[in-house]
């Protein structure tokens, strides 16, 4: 009644692969989203001091 298939219960290097890739990809999506906040953080700095720079200018 519980078979198991030789597939499931080793890896094959296609799974293997394919875990790497889906390692891979998750770690280059966070880094995407860490580049992508620092990147919006810069711009409102850089905004602030324009206001500033704008608002104090004589």
């Amino acid at each position: 009644m519980t078979e198991q298939r030789p597939q499931e219960t080793e890896t094959s290097p296609e799974r293997a692969a394919e875990l790497r890739r889906l390692a891979q990809e998750k770690k280059d999506e966070r880094q995407v989203w860490i580049f992508l906040a620092y990147f919006l953080f810069g711009i409102h700095i850089i905004a602030f001091v324009m206001i500033y720079a704008v608002k104090h200018g004589n």
